[in-house]
């Protein structure tokens, strides 16, 4: 009797726009043992409050949706509170812990502090800060724009550089997340609501509306946990091609209009703390952003000295700040799925590396960089490290 041979399982891999691509772009050795061997990092400022935000800028617009939250500022204890411990009790479900000094976790009066700065919580820590500055600035403008929140996204692409019996798939998934605002929301929207008036201020965006057949289309929408990036940095372009790709998932569904543009969000631009204020400092020093202060705020900026506490920057400044418009257009969507059908061949390959013997880090490239390599885990035994943050006893 002849037995059959049962064929090797068919597997096309995903990969998500952020948690795969961007995360191998910042460093594939680290993306390896994070998300390949699922070894949570120690310190996940990044990744925590990455998610953080942007859960709570989704829970937020559910309370503003369906259960009448709709004057603002909110209160952050009565209101902004109830939403972070949400999010956080999910996360921590998944076993994401806040890093110390960035959120407290209490529900009320303990009789431990913590890492908190006593036992008298809950306290506004930053990311409290940060989460109250996001829904309080982009809550009235935003939310009222938006048509379908939490959009997911999937793709298929061609493998590239398929080889038959060597390549794990001939295709891979691309998936990613993001909100959606219709023409018909945005033509419904105040005069005074700030995104609309971003948008009309934007030469290419009048342009496209002026040669547009239809008159719906879309804009979609996406947050980041960080500054603003310096002009053609590896974050400034990386971004450019995940909202392009953005748009090439999102024409894919039945269901969407043209997508004319896409917004990021940078929320911590909204309140900075030291460390970006260093570095806004440099990239106005070197002309390495697109929007320069001036006046009161340039001169606040190039004086401070980083002894001294955080200025506080004018509201305008701090708003275009954190709002980044990004056209859409075929000729950037094909560089930028080329961008990532690179960095999916690259991720493909390490891992053929890896099934046929070669040791994990002969296999995946790493990618040096001091604030990376200092907040990494895997520092102390990386040959490619450039980090020199001693090994300290708890």
């Amino acid at each position: 009797m002849t037995l059959s041979v049962r064929n090797k399982p068919y597997i096309i891999p995903e990969y998500s726009l952020t948690g795969d691509l961007l995360a191998y772009l910042t460093c594939g050795l680290q993306y390896r043992y994070q998300n390949k061997a699922t070894l949570p990092p120690s310190m996940p400022i990044q990744l925590w409050f990455g998610e953080f935000i942007h859960g709570v800028m989704e829970e937020a617009y559910l309370k503003w949706k369906d259960e009448g939250w709709k004057d603002f500022p909110w209160e952050w204890k009565s209101q902004i509170r109830e939403v972070e411990l949400e999010i956080h009790n999910r996360m921590q479900s998944r076993g994401l812990q806040p890093p110390a000094n960035l959120f407290c976790p209490f529900e009320g009066e303990s009789e431990h502090p913590g890492l908190c700065p006593n036992n008298q919580h809950p306290h506004k820590l930053v990311a409290s800060i940060r989460a109250e500055a996001s829904i309080n600035t982009w809550g009235p403008h935003l939310f009222p724009l938006v048509d379908d929140n939490e959009v997911r996204l999937k793709g298929l692409r061609d493998m590239p550089h398929y080889q038959k019996g060597i390549s794990r798939s001939n295709y891979y998934g691309v998936t990613g997340v993001i909100d959606v605002l219709s023409s018909i929301k945005l033509e419904e929207a105040s005069d005074n609501n700030l995104i609309i008036k971003y948008l009309h201020r934007d030469p290419t965006f009048q342009e496209k509306l002026d040669n547009l057949e239809s008159d719906r289309y879309e804009v979609i929408v996406d947050y980041k946990g960080m500054k603003r990036p310096a002009l053609g940095s590896p974050s400034w372009n990386h971004h450019h091609w995940q909202v392009q790709t953005y748009g090439w998932l999102r024409s894919l569904q039945t269901d969407s209009h043209p997508v004319l543009i896409g917004i990021l969000f940078y929320l911590n631009e909204l309140s900075l703390f030291k460390e970006d204020l260093k570095e806004l400092k440099r990239d106005v020093k070197e002309h390495n952003t697109d929007i320069m202060p001036d006046g009161g705020d340039r001169e606040v900026i190039l004086k401070w000295n980083p002894s001294n506490k955080v200025p506080s920057l004018s509201e305008p400044f701090r708003h275009l700040r954190s709002v980044r418009i990004i056209p859409i257009d075929e000729v950037s969507q094909k560089k930028s799925l080329g961008e990532f059908d690179n960095v999916v061949a690259d991720i493909e390959q390490s891992i053929l590396n890896e099934v046929d013997g070669q040791v994990i880090q002969s296999s995946w490239k790493a990618n040096p960089d001091k604030r990376t390599c200092d907040a990494c885990d895997y520092k102390t035994f990386c040959k490619s490290s450039v980090s020199k943050k001693k090994l300290t006893v708890p």
